[in-house]
């Protein structure tokens, strides 16, 4: 364990080197503040069209400087600029400006929501993981009992997602577990991940498997699946993942589960504040290993 966990850490001295590469992409930007997170770490900003990078939409952006939103209210029209990089992505410069400079698609403002509905029930820590039926990358179907005996981790992504701190990243850390998967021994050697997609119109089994060969996901440990619509609605209500279709993509939220080899959920991490070191420790930590 104590080499799958330096192995860990030099991925993430290589990908922290990363970040303030000299490939950075600049893109100034306008919009309208529908939100902020506790810390104030993260703004929901509904933005104009950010041309030659994204459409219109309401997105969660990381704030690297919270005293630059810190006299801002829900409401207020901004300008900012959005820094993305390979690895990353991040808003600063951030102004108020009059409402009347915000030129939004009409039939867009509409406020953050969960796909959450009263009729289902959000799981929570110590739930057992429900049952699904899901298609992966190969078209073979797959149901929960496929990870039966082995810890699993999930997540849920698209393929689309174009910020790199959101689903590439998300693939990024799976990456970096896969590996240590691959270096451990014992019950920690014989987690498996799965990365399900909430775009199944676009990703179809041909687009995963695709998507599966550029992340260099070997189908032993790390499966990419989607399915029906019904299917994949009742899997992010449950957890839930906040979804909305805006402007031709998917404004989103995050979501990555640890379930044991007996299918109960052992721990959920929102956001994408997690690392694969703290997926393998919780592993261990809860007996999973």
């Amino acid at each position: 364990m104590l080499g799958v966990f330096a192995l860990l850490t030099l991925s993430a001295c290589h990908r922290s080197s990363q970040i303030g590469d000299t490939n950075a992409r600049h893109y100034e930007a306008r919009g309208i503040i529908r939100g902020f997170a506790p810390n104030r770490q993260t703004v929901d900003v509904e933005h104009e069209e950010i041309r030659g990078f994204m459409p219109s939409m309401t997105m969660p952006f990381s704030v690297r400087n919270s005293s630059e939103i810190a006299k801002l209210n829900i409401g207020d029209a901004v300008s900012f600029r959005l820094t993305v990089t390979d690895q990353d992505s991040w808003i600063d410069r951030i102004k108020k400006i009059s409402a009347a400079n915000v030129h939004l698609p009409l039939g867009t403002a509409m406020p953050l929501r969960t796909s959450a509905s009263n009729t289902s029930p959000r799981l929570r820590e110590g739930d057992m993981m429900p049952p699904f039926q899901l298609i992966d990358q190969d078209g073979n179907k797959i149901e929960m009992e496929k990870f039966r005996g082995h810890p699993l981790v999930l997540t849920f992504i698209f393929t689309r997602c174009p910020l790199p701190n959101f689903c590439p990243l998300m693939s990024n850390n799976f990456a970096q577990l896969q590996t240590a998967i691959k270096n451990s021994s014992g019950q920690p050697g014989q987690t498996r991940l799965l990365s399900i997609s909430f775009d199944p119109e676009f990703d179809s089994r041909e687009v995963l498997h695709a998507y599966a060969q550029h992340e260099s996901a070997d189908p032993n440990i790390w499966t990419f699946a989607s399915g029906q619509k019904a299917e994949i609605d009742k899997l992010t209500q449950a957890f839930p993942v906040f979804l909305q279709q805006e402007g031709g993509t998917i404004s989103h939220g995050l979501a990555t589960a640890l379930i044991s080899r007996d299918g109960k959920i052992a721990k959920i991490w929102r956001g994408n504040g997690w690392t694969p070191a703290e997926v393998m420790l919780e592993i261990a930590r809860a007996g999973l290993g």
